[in-house]
């Protein structure tokens, strides 16, 4: 158990020693595949070149660069004419907490992504058909779960060792393209709420953010945990789409908001395939604009959209008679509430542009979000941004960016804080709010191989929980996060 993070660790350092033999090599840059992470129009152009997203798509391969190791037994280059590619990506990721949180540490964690994509046209002459398969090998402990306990996890990686199939599906297109039908196994996280800009950054609560994460049963259908599900999306030109998607509204069926432990244990394997819970449904609406080359102005897109759980929740506060659940006399078993909902919006701005390049510059993001159902422990989230691609003169594939994200706990949720300190007379801190910096770098050191220092700082982690650890029942100290992660697409 101890020798594995000792040899990721001198991994992670041998990564960045390639960085000063390597770094050259971003002059034989090979052109990357500008598509917008969601799967839409690219309208941000410091877009990264690697994620540990969902949604980010796959750039660049480090193929080119292996020499005899490139494609064993050429393996490749005999399935792709036949409509078969997979491709394999790799995150390592060294964190620590030398101040604040639960309690002060240090965790390794890694995960291997393999991808499978099987062109039915070419396999068996099924126009606009294709299948899409992927799996996680998930290794490591979390520094969220063990040491930081914040709401909003440090890293996008961090979830129970596991080896688990995540997305399993087939997607049918119609009218020339512009209709997409996806059917099977799928993670709303891979294609609704998304921002490209923010896909940069480390903190997994800048892909599928804690208001749907903390509100919705077993986190709802995103990483690590997808569901069974019905997708249509509509795209009559660049500049407009639109979508829907009916998920099952529990991925592990474990019956209770957020992303608990208890739900990855239940789908440990990613193939429970829940098809009897109460729906899950979520529309979304982009328009992207400025994405034509002779625009005169900077790409942009906006995007609003909603979620709606048909599902029965437990009320925050108060039992089935209506009494605060902290009061000695009550039932202890909650009231029952109905469905969960929420809006969201979210603006990806290119504000600046290198001359004559498409992918190198700065964009920012704000994404907005509010859920007033009685069941949301978080109620308002926010979080924007900013990244700057070749922020570095002579590392134009460089990536640079600092973001905040802030999530405020609902009402309900505070006064039930407020009851439990009345009724034990036992002071103890009532929960407001959790908020998160971060600031990375993306380095490239040939294309599809990044390594990126990281810096987090959480204030009032858990929204300001009392400190399990602690005897006087003071609150979680704020947090400082320091962090680097490696990443190899193949």
């Amino acid at each position: 158990m101890r020798r594995r993070p000792r040899r990721l660790a001198s991994a992670l350092a041998l990564a960045v020693s390639g960085w000063v033999f390597l770094g050259q090599a971003q002059a034989q840059s090979l052109i990357p595949v500008l598509e917008g992470a969601g799967g839409d129009v690219r309208t941000s152009v410091a877009q990264p070149e690697t994620t540990s997203q969902a949604s980010g798509g796959y750039v660049r391969s480090v193929e080119p660069y292996l020499g005899p190791l490139a494609d064993p037994f050429g393996l490749r280059a005999f399935l792709k004419p036949r409509g078969v590619e997979y491709s394999l990506t790799y995150i390592a990721d060294v964190l620590g907490n030398p101040v604040g949180g639960v309690r002060r540490g240090a965790i390794v964690e890694d995960r291997l992504n393999l991808r499978l994509n099987l062109n039915l046209q070419t396999l068996a002459g099924w126009e606009g058909a294709t299948i899409h398969a992927n799996a996680y090998f998930i290794h490591g402990t979390g520094l969220t779960r063990y040491y930081v306990g914040n709401l909003t996890e440090v890293s996008g990686i961090e979830a129970l060792p596991s080896s688990r199939l995540y997305v399993l599906w087939l997607d049918q297109r119609l009218l020339d393209g512009h209709l997409g039908v996806r059917v099977g196994q799928q993670a709303a996280d891979t294609e609704f709420f998304v921002s490209q800009t923010a896909t940069l950054f480390v903190n997994s609560s800048f892909g599928w953010p804690a208001i749907t994460g903390l509100n919705l049963p077993s986190g709802g259908p995103s990483y690590p945990l997808a569901t069974p599900a019905v997708r249509v999306k509509y795209t009559p030109n660049d500049a407009f789409s639109l979508q829907a998607g009916l998920y099952d509204g529990d991925p592990a069926g474990a019956n209770r908001p957020g992303d608990d432990p208890e739900a990855q244990r239940l789908n440990r394997t990613g193939t429970l395939f829940r098809v009897r819970d109460p729906a899950l449904l979520i529309a979304e609406a982009a328009y992207a604009y400025n994405t034509g080359k002779g625009d005169a102005g900077l790409p942009g897109t906006v995007t609003v959209g909603g979620w709606q759980h048909l599902g029965r929740f437990d009320d925050l506060r108060l039992d089935t008679f209506g009494r605060p659940l902290a009061d000695p006399a009550s039932t202890g078993l909650a009231r029952q509430v109905r469905g969960n909902a929420g809006f969201y919006g979210i603006l990806d701005q290119t504000i600046f542009r290198e001359p004559e390049k498409d992918d190198e510059g700065a964009s920012v993001f704000v994404r907005g979000a509010f859920s007033p159902s009685r069941s949301s422990l978080v109620d308002l989230y926010l979080d924007a941004g900013i990244a700057f691609k070749g922020f570095i003169e002579g590392r134009s594939d460089d990536t640079f960016g600092v973001s905040v994200a802030h999530a405020r706990i609902a009402g309900s949720a505070r006064r039930a804080d407020r009851d439990a300190a009345f009724y034990t007379g036992a002071p103890m801190p009532i929960r407001h709010a959790e908020t998160i910096v971060e600031a990375t770098y993306q380095a490239l050191i040939v294309p599809g191989f990044t390594v990126q220092p990281d810096v987090q700082y959480v204030f009032h982690p858990g929204a300001g929980i009392a400190n399990p650890r602690d005897a006087a029942g003071r609150r979680v100290k704020n947090a400082a996060v320091l962090g680097l992660r490696a990443t190899v697409q193949y």
